[in-house]
This record gives structure tokens, C-alpha cells and sequence, in this order.
């Protein structure tokens, strides 16, 4: 169970962190506002019209049919597509829907599908995935939110005997987090490592002290030249939901920024900060070079296992990412 010095963590972090995104709560007598049919409709058409763009290298078509974290990479995929880089095309496997029962806007479900990266006619082993799609009104389609990759299996999603999921909501006090502070906690540990009071609460891995580790040694890297290098996980005005477990835990996607900094001290005129090679076709213009700073920053999407609050020494679990390059700037 959740203790004092994990409480005050989380409420440490509710006044730092994230901003809450929008409640898609499943109401107790909520309606199928949403059916398993239309799901599977909105699935399949997202995925004819993103190949299409693909392979027709049509950014706009491309970003028609995504919002949110999906968009910020989508659009950095197209970007370096015009240095060069092809966008990628991916091969599907038979996916799992799981549909909230909702009432009313903003409408989404989750899809969870094997999916496998294709260069040159060749398909990489597929990975694992849960992509959100969301619909704020009803005068818009369907929109992919955001993708991330599964490190583990999912846990058992609650489903009713028609099929449907059990949505909560963004501040569901049943979890070891609340679910609008779950990012908020997550950057307390990527920011400052295993040492942040967060680390009560947030299991180590690849997404959390992994990430602190990395950034870390960039940094110390770049101390070596004589460069300030610092870095920032924020919350992002995405859609933020929630789906139950069998046991009583939580499925929570979120959107994140990573925003990075390589400088020379107090932003003095130095020799030129090398951009990183992903990061370069998304300068607003060729002729930009670091000499006084570099900005880097990713757009990423997460999902979290949010454990019960009665689970004893549970800690939260994310499981599923997936982060591109969103913005570049030098100068």
C-alpha cells in the first residue's frame, strides 16, 4: 500500500507536474457510444490511408488522419523523409480492440496488434503494440493519438460479456497513482535518477531510470567538451485514458515531451555544437548552425501499469513507449 512518503510525492508532483488531459470516464450505465464494429472500421481505415501516404510520400495526407503525439512524429517522419530517410510502411497482425463503454465525446478505444517495420519489401519481427485512436466530436474521423511498444505481455484488460472495456477516470484514487500524475512521477525519476523521491513509486526500467541513465552519460559526454547538456520529460496536452485490469490495477497511455539542451556556457559564441543526424532535417532552415546552442527535443508516447492501492510494495510499471524527433533548432 501507498505510504505517507509516497503520498507526499504524489502531491509534490500534482502541484510540479503535467497538466491533466481531458477525462474519458466510463460511467456506470454508459452507453455503446462506441461499437466494437465502428473500431474496427476506424482501424482498418487509418491503416489503407497511412500506407497510402507512405508510399506515396504525401505528408498531408498522412497527418490527416493523426493528432496528438502520433502527429508531432509523424510529421518529424515526413521531415526527414525530404533529406532522405524513408517514411515507414509497417505489416500488421490480427489486432485486439478493446472498446470503453462511453457515453458521449471524446470518444477512443485501444488497439492492441503485432506490428512489424518494412524496409525494402522485408518486414522486421514484429513487436507488440497498442495504438490509441480518439474522436473529440462528432463532426471529425477517427485520428491515430499515439503508438508505443510493448516491453512486456499486456495484462488482463476487464471486459464486460459483450465485449466492452472498463474505462476510469484521469483521477481514480483506487490506484497506487492517480492516473493524471502518473507522467508527472515518471519524469520526477527520468529527470533526476534513482535518487528522486519519486523511485518510491516508479519501478526501474528502460522508460524511467534507463532514460535517466542515458541522458546522464550524454551529459557527462558533453561536460568532457566543455558543453552544458540538460534534459526535461514534461507532460503534453494529449489525450490521457485509462483502462481496468483484472486486478483492479490500471492500463494508463499518456503523451510525454523529452526536451533536450547541448550549450556553451552562459550561451557564449563557441566552436559549432554538432545537431544530431535525426534532428537535422528538422531545423527550420539549413543554414542554422549551433554556435551558441542546440535544442533537441522528442514527443513520446507511454503506457503505464498503474498497480492498485492496496497492492503492497507495488510500484508502477511502464511498460510500452514509443518516441520520435519533434523539434530541432540551432543557433
Amino acid at each position: 500500500m501507498i505510504g505517507a512518503a509516497a503520498i507526499a510525492v504524489v502531491t509534490l508532483l500534482t502541484a510540479q507536474g503535467c497538466a491533466p488531459a481531458p477525462d474519458a470516464d466510463a460511467l456506470p450505465h454508459a452507453s455503446h457510444s462506441v461499437t466494437l464494429e465502428a473500431a474496427r472500421d476506424a482501424y482498418q481505415a487509418y491503416l489503407k490511408v497511412s500506407d497510402e501516404a507512405a508510399v506515396q510520400g504525401d505528408k498531408d495526407l498522412a497527418l490527416s488522419i493523426v493528432t496528438s503525439a502520433a502527429w508531432a512524429q509523424t510529421k518529424g517522419q515526413y521531415l526527414t523523409a525530404a533529406a532522405g530517410t524513408p517514411v515507414p510502411r509497417y505489416k500488421y497482425g490480427t489486432p485486439t480492440f478493446y472498446v470503453p463503454a462511453l457515453a458521449g465525446y471524446p470518444q477512443w478505444f485501444v488497439a492492441a496488434v503485432p506490428r512489424s517495420t518494412v524496409t525494402g519489401g522485408r518486414a522486421a519481427p514484429a513487436v507488440n503494440t497498442l495504438m490509441l485512436f480518439s474522436k473529440d466530436r462528432s463532426s471529425v474521423q477517427w485520428t491515430l493519438s499515439g503508438s508505443a511498444v510493448l516491453g512486456r505481455p499486456l495484462p488482463a484488460i476487464v471486459r464486460d460479456a459483450d465485449g466492452y472495456a472498463a474505462a476510469l477516470s484521469t483521477t481514480d484514487s483506487a490506484l497506487l497513482l492517480r492516473p493524471d500524475v502518473v507522467g508527472a512521477t515518471q519524469a520526477a525519476v527520468v529527470d533526476d535518477g534513482p535518487a528522486s523521491p519519486a523511485a518510491a513509486v516508479i519501478g526501474a526500467g528502460p522508460h524511467t531510470t534507463g532514460l535517466y541513465a542515458a541522458q546522464a552519460a550524454r551529459a557527462a559526454a558533453e561536460q568532457d567538451h566543455g558543453r552544458q547538456y540538460q534534459w526535461l520529460l514534461q507532460g503534453a496536452p494529449y489525450p490521457q485514458v485509462g483502462l481496468r485490469l483484472a486486478d483492479g490495477g490500471a492500463l494508463v497511455m499518456y503523451g510525454m515531451y523529452l526536451n533536450t539542451s547541448n550549450e556553451h556556457p552562459n550561451l557564449v559564441a563557441g566552436a559549432p555544437i554538432p545537431v544530431p543526424a535525426a534532428f537535422t532535417p528538422l531545423l527550420a532552415a539549413p543554414t542554422e548552425v549551433g554556435y551558441h546552442a542546440v535544442y533537441a527535443n522528442w514527443t513520446y508516447e507511454f503506457a503505464a501499469i498503474d498497480p492498485p492501492a492496496t497492492a503492497r510494495n507495488a510500484k508502477l510499471d511502464v511498460i510500452a513507449s514509443q518516441g520520435g524527433p519533434s523539434y530541432g533548432h540551432a543557433f
